[in-house]
């Protein structure tokens, strides 16, 4: 038997295309160049102020960034963990109360559909988050399991909070057994009256946490934190998506959509993506009992590599925007630049690219050819790049327990 609830659409004015968050209110107030987006149907910031400002809250200080528009959903009931471990390539099956691990999943043929992860709330009860609408594949995965599905993007307002300061501002906020908290664990607390669930969690590299509270509560929440701000204890600043596009690239992290195509939004074969080919391959155990895709991914991993989603430090300032990558230079096109970053941590060009093996193996030399525009006469460069096998940047006080007070 499968449980279906789906959450009441959001009540907003008829003439609004795009949804308010919760903490709409006091987003507005910040947005000052009010450069708005969509994501998943909610207005949600590019920029507030500008773009380099965020991205040194996230690295120097504190930086809030609202993500309420996160897709989440509610899993229970007697199936759910079996569930869980027949959709997702990694064995879940150990994980325990008051705890997150990061997963992807697939379809028949071994293609990532998306990622996220899954938070063990209560012994039995799951949410699971994802970057894109996932319900319609959640309710075709469940036929004939006894697990109740309930979509709750709407009913969970959550908010980032990551940065060096970020344990000093929550814990000068009032928030209580921070210091105990390892990374992806859970604490289920209290502020001011008002239930608050703390995730050691984040998509940064860094220090953060993330904060989930019912839609209620989200203004008291908001208040709470800038709260420390006003009383001149730590800096504060909220984000926007073009500031963490930035971080999660030199953190290493991929972005579905951006970094390669899912399988649902593929329209020519050969243009999906396995977990192996975009890097994930660690997350998939074959030891576990059978989960979608699982025979596909056990021929492709006796197979040569034919290619990997890889991290690309670029030489030179020109930024290699959608550039072509060759096997030396001026040699056989091997490869395209998804996304790319200038780092001003790193004083350098950073990018996740779609690369070609042959017989397996990676070439020798990797080129960019870049075109830019220099007072309105397009040129063209070459620059070699490097692979990086490991994060472009990371920092101790990421895993750290207790957090340092900074």
């Amino acid at each position: 038997m499968v449980s279906i609830i789906q959450s009441p659409l959001v009540q907003h004015d008829a003439k609004q295309v795009l949804l308010p968050s919760p903490f709409h209110p006091r987003i507005e107030q910040h947005c000052l160049v009010k450069n708005w987006m969509s994501w998943n149907g909610y207005q949600t910031a590019r920029v507030y102020d500008t773009l380099a400002s965020e991205y040194f809250a996230i690295r120097s200080s504190c930086s809030v960034m609202d993500l309420t528009p996160m897709e989440k959903y509610r899993i229970s009931g007697p199936d759910a963990l079996s569930f869980l471990n027949r959709l997702v390539v990694r064995d879940v099956s150990a994980l325990k109360p008051n705890r997150v691990t990061y997963v992807v999943w697939c379809n028949d043929e071994g293609k990532v559909l998306d990622d996220g992860t899954i938070f063990h709330l209560h012994q039995g009860e799951y949410r699971l988050c994802s970057q894109h609408h996932q319900l319609d594949w959640l309710l075709i995965s469940s036929l004939g399991m006894d697990v109740s599905i309930v979509e709750e993007t709407h009913e969970v307002a959550a908010l980032a909070v990551q940065g060096p300061t970020a344990y000093s501002v929550l814990s000068a906020a009032g928030f209580d057994g921070l210091d105990q908290l390892k990374p992806f664990g859970i604490l289920h607390t209290q502020l001011d009256g008002f239930e608050v669930m703390v995730s050691r969690t984040g998509y940064t590299g860094d220090l953060g946490y993330e904060l989930w509270t019912n839609p209620s509560n989200a203004l008291a929440l908001w208040d709470a934190l800038f709260g420390v701000k006003q009383r001149g204890l730590y800096d504060l600043r909220c984000i926007g998506l073009d500031a963490l596009e930035m971080v999660r690239i030199e953190a290493g992290f991929i972005m579905p959509g951006d970094d390669f195509n899912t399988a649902e939004t593929t329209v020519r074969a050969g243009h999906d993506r396995s977990p192996f080919e975009i890097g994930l391959g660690w997350v998939v155990n074959f030891d576990k009992p059978h989960f979608t895709g699982k025979q596909a991914l056990l021929r492709e991993k006796d197979r040569p590599i034919e290619r990997r989603l890889v991290k690309l430090a670029v030489e030179g300032n020109k930024p290699p925007v959608d550039s072509f990558l060759y096997d030396g230079k001026k040699g056989r096109r091997i490869g395209t630049i998804k996304t790319q970053i200038w780092s001003p941590i790193l004083k350098a060009n950073l990018a996740m690219a779609d690369v070609e093996y042959r017989n397996g193996k990676l070439p020798v030399q990797i080129w960019a050819e870049i075109y830019y525009q220099k007072e309105l006469e397009w040129q063209v460069t070459w620059a070699q790049c490097r692979i990086s096998d490991v994060p472009f940047w990371t920092h101790p006080r990421r895993s750290a327990t207790p957090p340092q007070n900074c």
